[in-house]
């Protein structure tokens, strides 16, 4: 809990619930797949206006908003994935979702004693983009780094990487900005 109060301060609710999640990831052992399959499906859920609105609307049944989980995720996901993503539906906790899916990446990165990059990209990445991507970080951070991608259309050619308080910018609307600003225009 001590790393989760550093990132989310003292008595956050969200680090709880990670840590109650991370639990019966690990008791199923399911960590790694319930971790990326939590992450993705947050940030989808926070990228989509429809879907966040769906999850986190109490007018609508609690089983409704399970159910729209089960038909999204269907049988590609882990079942324990599922599971936890309904409870905390059911728990009101459905705004908290991205937050709680952050601190169940960070609890586990670090039970591993890795650190974590969000790495935002238009297109999804190739299994070698990824290892290549942290190996990078990893040097350059000194760090052992797991990447986490997330599929961002705002990005325009290249990634944006975030590990902690690091943002390493290698988008192309980046690249533009620095070489106007090297031009004096």
């Amino acid at each position: 809990m001590e790393l989760l109060d550093r990132i989310f301060g003292k008595g956050d609710k969200a680090a709880a619930y990670a840590t109650a999640l991370v639990a019966v990831a690990e008791a199923e052992g399911d960590l790694a797949k319930v971790e990326d399959e939590l992450f993705a499906f947050a940030k989808a859920a926070e990228q989509n206006p429809a879907l966040r609105e769906a999850l986190t609307d109490e007018a609508l049944p609690v089983d409704n908003r399970q159910a729209l989980v089960r038909d999204i995720l269907g049988p590609r996901a882990n079942k324990t994935t599922v599971t936890l993503i309904s409870f905390v539906i059911e728990s009101g906790r459905a705004r908290d979702l991205s937050k709680i899916a952050d601190a169940v990446v960070q609890l586990a990165a670090s039970s591993r004693e890795h650190a974590v990059a969000e790495i935002r990209s238009a297109v999804p990445l190739t299994d070698k983009q990824r290892e290549r991507l942290e190996k990078a970080l990893s040097r350059a951070t000194g760090r052992t780094i797991e990447a986490k991608v997330v599929i961002d259309p705002t990005v325009i050619g290249g990634v944006i990487a975030r590990v902690d308080d690091l943002v390493f910018d290698g988008s192309v609307s980046s690249r533009l900005a620095d070489a106007k600003l090297a031009l004096g225009s």
